[in-house]
Parts: C-alpha cells; sequence; structure tokens
C-alpha cells in the first residue's frame, strides 16, 4: 500500500514541479503561443508545460511495469518508453521551432512501430502490426489536435487513466493499472498550472505523449484480455469522435485538413462564446454521464462489447453534430468563416 500510494504522489509531483520550471525555461527561451486567427486563446502562453508528464513516464512507468505484481516482459517496457521518447523529442523540437509534417509524422511512425515490435516479440501476431501503427499514429495526432482550451486534454488523460487503471485492476494487471495511474496522476499534476486560466499549454511535448501513452495502454489492455478494448475505446470516445469527424469534414469540402484551423466543437463552443473551463465540462459530463457507464456495461458484457462501442461512438457522433449546428446558426456568417 505504501508503494502504491508512492507510485501514485511521484509522477504528481515530478509533473507539477517541472512544468513549474517550464514556465520560467518558455519565458526565457520566447516559447509563448501568441492569441491569433486559429488559436483560442487571448493572451501570451507560455508551452512546452507537457515535459513534466513525459518526464513522469519515464521516470516511473520501469519501475511500475517491471517491480510491481504481473510485471510485463522487458521488451515491452523497452518498446514503450523508446516510443514515449521519440515522440516526445519530436514535439519538444516543434514547440521550439516549427518541424515540417513529414519528419514529424516519420517520428511518430518509427515510435509506434518500436512499441508494436515490442508487443509482438512479446508474443503478439505481427499481422497486427499495419492496425497498430495505424491506430498508434493517429491517437498521436487526434490528442495534438484536441489540446486547444485549457485544461481540456490534461482532464481527458487523467479520466482515461483512471479508467484504463480501473479496466487493468479488475483483469489481474496490477502494473499495467499502476502503469496507468501515473499518467493520471501526472495529468493533474500538470492540470493543476493548465486548468483555466492556463498558466502554461501543454505543447506538442505533452500532447502527442500522451496520445501515445493512451494508445500504448489500450493496446496493452487488449493484449492482457481481448474484450477490454471495448470499454477502453469507449473512454476515448469524446475526444476520437471530435478529431475524426472534424478531420472528415475538412476533407470532404476540400480544406487543408493538416493545417492549423479552429473547427472542433471544443474551439466551436469558445467561439460561441462559453469559457474554456465551461467547454471542459461539456466534455466531462459526456465522460462521466455517457461513457463511464457505457464502458462499464462493455466491460460488464463481454459478448456485446462491440455492439455497445458501437452505439457509444453513433451517439457521440449525434450529440457532436447536435452541438455543432447549434453553434454554427448562432453565428453570423462572417463569424462563422473559417480560414482553410
Amino acid at each position: 500500500m505504501i508503494a502504491t500510494v508512492g507510485w501514485l504522489l511521484l509522477p504528481f509531483a515530478i509533473a507539477w514541479l517541472s512544468a513549474r520550471a517550464a514556465i520560467a525555461y518558455a519565458h526565457r527561451r520566447g516559447m509563448l503561443d501568441r492569441p491569433g486567427q486559429r488559436r483560442s486563446h487571448s493572451t501570451p502562453t507560455p508551452r512546452g508545460g507537457g515535459i513534466g508528464i513525459v518526464m513522469a513516464g519515464l521516470v516511473c512507468l520501469p519501475g511500475v511495469l517491471l517491480g510491481t505484481a504481473a510485471p510485463w516482459p522487458p521488451v515491452v517496457v523497452a518498446g514503450l518508453l523508446a516510443a514515449l521518447l521519440l515522440v516526445a523529442l519530436a514535439g519538444w523540437w516543434d514547440d521550439h521551432r516549427s518541424l515540417p509534417i513529414l519528419p514529424r509524422l516519420g517520428a511518430q511512425l518509427l515510435a509506434v512501430l518500436l512499441f508494436a515490435a515490442g508487443l509482438g516479440a512479446g508474443g503478439m501476431p505481427w499481422w497486427w502490426l499495419p492496425v497498430l501503427l495505424l491506430a498508434g499514429t493517429w491517437s498521436v495526432n487526434l490528442h495534438n489536435f484536441m489540446d486547444g482550451i485549457d485544461g481540456l486534454l490534461a482532464q481527458q488523460a487523467m479520466f482515461v487513466g483512471a479508467g484504463m487503471a480501473w479496466l487493468a485492476w479488475d483483469a489481474g494487471q496490477p502494473a499495467l493499472a499502476l502503469a496507468a495511474a501515473v499518467l493520471a496522476t501526472a495529468s493533474f499534476g500538470f492540470w493543476c498550472l493548465n486548468r483555466s486560466p492556463a498558466r502554461i499549454f501543454m505543447g506538442d511535448v505533452g500532447s502527442g505523449s500522451v496520445g501515445l501513452l493512451i494508445f500504448a495502454f489500450t493496446a496493452m489492455l487488449w493484449r492482457a484480455d481481448a474484450h477490454l478494448l471495448w470499454p477502453a475505446l469507449i473512454l476515448s470516445s469524446a475526444f476520437v469522435a471530435d478529431a475524426s469527424l472534424t478531420l472528415l469534414t475538412r476533407f470532404f469540402r476540400g480544406r487543408r485538413w493538416y493545417t492549423a484551423h479552429r473547427e472542433h466543437l471544443y474551439q466551436w463552443l469558445v467561439r460561441r462564446g462559453l469559457t474554456h473551463a465551461g467547454g471542459g465540462v461539456i466534455y466531462m459530463t459526456w465522460n462521466l454521464l455517457l461513457a463511464a457507464p457505457l464502458a462499464w456495461l462493455a466491460w460488464s458484457h463481454p459478448g456485446l462489447g462491440w455492439p455497445i462501442t458501437m452505439a457509444a461512438y453513433l451517439a457521440a457522433a449525434a450529440l457532436w453534430l447536435l452541438f455543432k449546428r447549434r453553434c454554427l446558426r448562432r453565428h453570423s456568417p462572417r463569424n462563422c468563416h473559417v480560414a482553410a
């Protein structure tokens, strides 16, 4: 019990202290996100605070995954740490100076490949590799896309990390449960400085790393018990639905979907006049009132996991369309215009 409490407090402390240090560092280096047409904040704010979540992961994950009951194979842990480090380095570079899309995508693909190779060496069938590459790269990018208002991504990582910790613990995977809890408590430590009004932003170093860890823990849950894939996917439904539907909408409208924009639902809610904290409340309401109960239902009825997951995502898509249309109707044509 003492060791467990220590593993929960340590990542919180590392993330909080690192984020505080990152504020001073960002001011010295001029790493400030300034207000603009494609941004949702109104004052210059330092970025790069997500380095604290990365540091907490690099320090704590080896200990909990290798030194706790039901440890994971060292090759899987090595692949996870190598992937985390690579995604974090690419994001840190991009936070300092813009990194072109192809090198950034190449680093993400290599990172996911390293993790997937670790799973493969640990016994996973290799024919799953293309699926893991696609899912992992999309997770890294969608969580980067969803990091646009104060506290939103950090609170999502807290919710998903806590939910996956519960799933892993119930499945007899205490090492994986503590690893997911590390993500949750480290995100909480960062959230304390990122909640509205934010003193620092997560930056690409943090958002991409959070996306990688959520993907990795989901894949590890699936590896431990295939039925746990469905409740794990439901936990992430709010972000996956928003990012995916926004990307598809921009793609089919012929817009440059890979460029920065303000067309995600959370951005429209803020443009409509909702506060950053209010936007976070809407996403957490979905998480607590719909995603969590549906994830429990999929967990408690393993044979119905697939249809319950489909129902959850259809419900998320319907709410996304409803809120998006309301936002569009309440804006004049001039205010609704978004540069491609």
